[in-house]
């Protein structure tokens, strides 16, 4: 039967409306599903618990998450070139000895303390590049290598024992010195009424993201991460920009060592150990952020932020410390299914 026009079925004009409505939503969810995660936690914390509003409490859950999110930094250098340091959490904890040592024991200010465990981060960083650019051994299994041999190394430096004001040594005499007043003010101290270590935060933030999307050496990065042999064929010394990128995430990760030092004000062996999950954490969720998949700075920051606002807020709340690991790993997944899921079926 041919159909007249008066007979032919009418087309439905809201179908295709509705299916862009839904392609809006679903890339609004990619783009900003992270950021409304993070918003909603505040919302629901500050909503029924009056103190996690308190500006104390928001200045000391941003002073908790800084050395992760400093560390988580560094991580995304080493995102933008294709690779992944997971060295971090142990040259964080290497800080902390080697500034207990340089004070403690080798009784001396806390200016050298602070040069000597940042020449040991970037002495870290240059094994690293060495291991995976001149001897091309894979990103994780090089930097997981090096995270074995410094947290054996960190033993080996002390004897197996913590550093602390007043210990007695092998020979029977006691460490002459001690952490500096200067030096624990690091971590302790304020400007403004704001913890120094979230001013060192802020700052370290600011400035990795002004090199990595306002330089040329942060374009370069990025370029090899997305193609390094095309980057190489462009005429880009791509070993010594590898080379920068895990120098720098060493050199990042000893100023959270600095910070974690500080605040311990000992050098405690186990110090670090639980920084490399919530520093891979924070620059891995960070991709999820505006729907960019990719490594950047504000997103690592943002993410440290959700760390810190899904500890505090459980912690006020009473609940036991061994359940915040479970529900801070099921939002953290969420986050990464805006950027990952959600993202690749809105490309389709």
């Amino acid at each position: 039967m041919t159909l007249t026009p008066s007979t032919a079925p009418p087309v439905t004009a809201g179908k295709p409306a509705a299916a862009g409505a839904g392609q809006r939503v679903q890339s609004a969810v990619v783009t900003y599903g992270f950021i409304f995660v993070t918003v909603a936690l505040f919302a629901f914390f500050s909503l029924t618990e009056p103190t996690f509003r308190d500006s104390a409490t928001l200045l000391d859950t941003l002073r908790y998450v800084s050395v992760a999110a400093i560390l988580g930094l560094g991580v995304t250098l080493t995102l933008a070139v294709g690779g992944m340091d997971m060295s971090v959490g142990a040259v964080a904890g290497l800080g902390v000895t080697v500034a207990a040592k340089t004070m403690v024991i080798y009784n001396q200010v806390g200016a050298v303390a602070v040069l000597a465990v940042i020449a040991a981060g970037a002495l870290v960083g240059l094994v690293n590049a060495l291991l995976i650019v001149v001897l091309k051994v894979p990103d994780m299994l090089a930097t997981l290598g090096t995270l074995f041999v410094i947290q054996g190394l960190k033993l080996i430096l002390v004897d197996g024992q913590s550093i602390s004001p007043g210990m007695t040594l092998d020979d029977g005499t006691t460490a002459p010195g001690r952490f500096t007043e200067g030096f624990l003010s690091i971590d302790r101290g304020t400007v403004a009424g704001v913890p120094i270590s979230v001013v060192i935060f802020a700052g370290l933030t600011l400035a990795a993201w002004i090199f990595l999307s306002r330089t040329r050496w942060g374009r370069v990065l990025y370029a090899i991460g997305s193609n390094p042999e095309a980057t190489r064929l462009a005429g880009v010394r791509v070993g010594a920009y590898r080379t920068l990128a895990y120098v720098l995430s060493g050199v990042l990760a000893s100023v959270g060592g600095l910070i974690l030092a500080s605040r311990i004000g000992q050098g405690d062996v186990s110090a670090g150990t639980s920084q490399l999950l919530e520093a891979v954490a924070v620059a891995l969720v960070g991709t999820s952020v505006l729907g960019r998949g990719k490594p950047n700075v504000w997103g690592t920051a943002l993410g440290a932020v959700l760390i810190g606002v899904i500890t505090t807020g459980l912690t006020i709340k009473g609940l036991p410390y061994y359940t915040q690991d479970v529900v801070e790993g099921a939002v953290l997944i969420l986050a990464l299914v805006f950027s990952f899921t959600l993202s690749r079926g809105n490309r389709r």
